[in-house]
């Protein structure tokens, strides 16, 4: 059904089903607007509805849903445009429509947008949207996929995406560097495409940004917005093409210092670009995330001064590929990790570990670290029995979340030699394990229902892709029926709700650094 609203000219303006489901559901949903909904009815029209009452129902749309109904009189565009409705602006650029970004042809429109409403928004998050086929599925291998080098059009299209994304990135900063109010800025970039390990490499970016103009440009406006801000409390920037340098943080305004709660600033490509003596001026911070290896030793004593508001969640990524270049011997000791946790006793981490080896891993996980959520990653490297056997025993009583995930060919068994399976142990001892994910091991179907017994209800999240489940044939001469019907069965018993295996290709083609980004959001929020 399509409802078409009369403007004041000639012309109709069709709007979506959900927009007008919205306002009349609103209008009738609350007893105070019935006689507004009966006046509307009645033939008096909307034009007798007071401009608050309108305010407070657009603040329900969606912001292209705002943009699309300002078209239909002067009284909703005037409506439409009261600030109250932008202190919020969530904006995809670059990619392409098609990967629900701003494509190049609708520049002008967030250039409106920007100018109208960037000298006053309170909170802006600002990703880059996906390259459209970047990725596509490996020939005769369903839920796998390949990237796209060889294709002679994707080069196009990267291209094309990339100066879309620069021009944009430039108008949204551009309009927001004065804008003294401004407490929210989250920006995150695609790393499969921005990063020089990614698809393409440095050289096609050069071709078009050639001598760094425009990339140098973003970075000199990003730091007018620092230094013009003055109550900024959530500052974050994840792989964004170099756009955050190891000096953006020194511009930071003094206020802005002061009031800033969450820093996240992470390009495992770049030096530290949050050293020491910055965060020193960041008296209130409650929320941290970076790169493992920057958190150093004299990070960690900083934070657990006296003089500072205690830390409440700190995310770390570790990535295997970084640390040649960036290695672990500066990293938080023991000793440090003792002293922070005396000075922050809510304090709870979130880590990701990113091909990193089981010999790696072991430097990394201190005893003392508070960790609650964990997500091991891999493309080559492999986790060993021995790492979940010393993650499940040190953090027993911290441990909330657990994701294991592994891309590569074969399923390793690393319950093999053992009395036990790792997996059931970790079940078993973690006793605030809420969430489970594993894909790319093999989980024997009666560990899975194990598992599902000992955590029950509690296991809010238990998510174990079809193709890592295996059955043991012997099984098969005691039960009758099929036995993924009965596993199903079995673990929706122990779980005391229906569960199903996993077939979402999402589970496994989550870009790992996206998946951090959008994790560390949330466990932030958390604080």
């Amino acid at each position: 059904m399509l409802f078409v609203f009369h403007t004041e000219s000639s012309g109709t303006v069709p709007l979506s089903h959900n927009l007008t489901t919205v306002i009349f559901t609103l209008l009738f949903a609350n007893n105070s607007l019935v006689a507004c909904a009966m006046a509307l009815c009645g033939g008096v029209g909307a034009m007798a509805l007071p401009s608050e009452l309108i305010v407070h129902i657009f603040s329900f749309l969606s912001d292209r849903d705002k943009l699309r109904a300002s078209s239909v009189c002067s009284r909703w565009r005037e409506c439409l445009f009261y600030p109250s409705l932008w202190m919020e602006l969530k904006l995809r650029v670059g990619g392409g429509s098609n990967g629900g970004g701003y494509g190049s042809e609708q520049t002008p429109r967030l250039d409106f947008l920007m100018r109208k409403f960037g000298s006053f928004v309170r909170e802006l998050q600002l990703e880059f949207a996906p390259v459209e086929g970047y990725l596509r599925p490996l020939n005769g291998v369903e839920g796998r996929m390949e990237s796209v080098e060889s294709d002679p059009q994707f080069p196009g299209r990267w291209k094309e995406a990339i100066i879309t994304y620069l021009d944009q990135v430039l108008c949204v900063l551009g309009c927001i560097r004065n804008n003294r109010n401004l407490q929210k800025l989250s920006l995150y970039g695609d790393t499969c495409i921005l990063q020089d390990e990614g698809i393409l490499d440095s050289a096609y970016l050069n071709q078009v940004d050639q001598g760094g103009v425009k990339i140098k440009e973003i970075q000199q406006l990003l730091v007018e917005v620092l230094s013009n801000s003055r109550q900024m409390k959530w500052l974050s920037s994840a792989f964004m093409l170099g756009v955050v340098t190891p000096c953006s943080l020194a511009s930071l305004s003094n206020p802005s210092a002061a009031s800033l709660e969450h820093l996240s600033l992470l390009d495992n490509q770049l030096p530290c670009l949050s050293s020491p003596v910055e965060l020193e001026r960041l008296v209130h911070l409650r929320s941290l995330a970076l790169d493992f290896c920057d958190f150093t030793s004299e990070m960690c004593r900083l934070l657990a001064g006296g003089h500072r508001a205690p830390l409440h969640r700190l995310s770390l990524m570790v990535n295997g590929a970084a640390l040649e270049a960036k290695p672990l011997d500066c990293t938080a000791s023991e000793d440090d990790w003792k002293a922070l946790v005396r000075r922050c006793a809510n304090l709870r981490v979130y880590m990701m570990a990113l091909d990193v080896s089981s010999q790696d891993l072991l430097r990394v996980l201190k005893p003392s670290l508070p960790l609650e959520r964990i997500h091991l990653d891999s493309y080559s490297t492999l986790v060993t029995d021995g790492t979940l056997e010393l993650i499940s025993q040190q953090y027993n009583k911290t441990l909330s979340h657990f994701v294991l995930m592994r891309d590569d060919t074969g399923f390793p068994d690393l319950s093999v030699n053992r009395n036990e399976d790792p997996l059931v142990l970790l079940a078993w001892r973690c006793v605030h394990l809420s969430v489970l994910v594993i894909h790319g091991y093999t989980v024997w179907s009666h560990n899975l229902v194990a598992i599902s017994r000992l955590r029950g209800s509690s296991l809010k999240v238990l998510a174990v892709s079809e193709e890592s489940i295996d059955f043991d044939p012997d099984q098969g001469v005691f039960m009758e029926g099929d036995p993924v019907h009965n596993l199903v069965k079995e673990v929706s018993q122990g779980l005391g709700r229906i569960w199903h295996p996993s077939m979402d290709s999402n589970l496994v083609l989550s870009e790992p650094t996206q998946h951090f980004h959008r994790e560390m959001q949330s466990f932030s929020l958390g604080m």
